[in-house]
C-alpha cells in the first residue's frame, strides 16, 4: 500500500487535528505521523491492527509447521542424535571456547 503526501502528517499538526485524523483513519486511511521530519508512529484503524496481528500469528504458526516438517524429514532420513549427547557436546564446545578466550599468563 502506498502513501499519499496527505497521509504523512507532522506531529504538531496531528495533535491539533487528532479527531479529524481519527475519522479519516476509521474511513480507511492510514496516517504516518512524523516528528522532526522523520517517521514516528502510524495511525491505523484498530480492526486493521488486529488483522495485522492475526496475520503475524498465522505466519509464526506456518513457520513452526515448516520446522516440524523438516524435523520429521530429518528423522525419516536418520539425521538424528540423542538430545542429552548433543547438549553435552555444545557445553564442551562452550567450555573450550571460554578457556581459549582467556589471555595466557605471563611468566616472569
Amino acid at each position: 500500500m502506498g502513501f499519499a503526501a496527505s497521509d504523512v502528517v507532522p506531529f504538531t499538526q496531528a495533535r491539533a487535528n487528532l479527531s479529524d485524523l481519527a475519522d479519516q483513519v476509521k474511513a480507511g486511511a492510514e496516517k504516518i505521523i512524523t516528528k522532526n521530519g522523520e517517521s514516528y508512529v502510524a495511525l491505523i484503524d484498530s480492526d486493521r491492527l488486529d488483522y495485522y496481528h492475526r496475520l503475524e500469528r498465522e505466519r509464526i504458526h506456518l513457520l513452526l509447521i515448516e520446522d516440524a516438517r523438516r524435523g520429521l524429514e530429518d528423522i525419516a532420513a536418520g539425521r538424528t542424535q540423542d538430545a542429552d549427547a548433543a547438549i553435552a557436546k555444545l557445553q564442551q564446545r562452550r567450555a573450550g571456547a571460554r578457556v581459549s578466550a582467556k589471555p595466557a599468563k605471563k611468566r616472569g
